[in-house]
């Protein structure tokens, strides 16, 4: 099941054309993934208290239309795949509206413990995620 957020383009995510600086992107994916998480009980503060951290292994994003300051973008988010240790997030990012797509990309998240060595996915958080 896919969620989306809504988010806006300020002055600060562009560069000097008024055109959102590339760079800008992996933090509207991380506030997207954040917001599917949360939106399934899982909280990330609750799982770093825990000792569990989630850490960004490969990000791979296609750049199809620009976004310009002011503009409203839609980051639509989804599961693709899950392992043993590691998530990997599909995202659709739209421009004001869904036929407008300007940028599509996948995160993988591995799941680690404090001494950063992988961790083995709960099976309720498996479960949560896949609701």
């Amino acid at each position: 099941m896919a969620d989306t957020i809504d988010i806006r383009i300020y002055y600060e995510d562009t560069d000097c054309g008024g055109v959102v600086y590339y760079g800008k992107y992996m933090g509207f994916l991380e506030r997207a993934r954040t917001d599917f998480l949360e939106r399934r009980g899982i909280r990330i503060l609750d799982l770093m208290n825990e000792g569990t951290f989630f850490v960004v292994v490969g990000v791979d994003i296609r750049y199809h239309k620009p976004a310009r300051y002011a503009d409203i973008i839609t980051i639509h988010t989804e599961i693709e795949e899950i392992t043993v240790a590691s998530i990997t997030f599909s995202h659709k990012i739209y421009l004001n509206n869904p036929e407008t797509k300007i940028s599509t990309a996948k995160t993988s998240l591995a799941i680690v413990g404090t001494e950063m060595k992988p961790k083995r996915i709960p099976k309720d958080m498996i479960e949560a995620l896949r609701a």
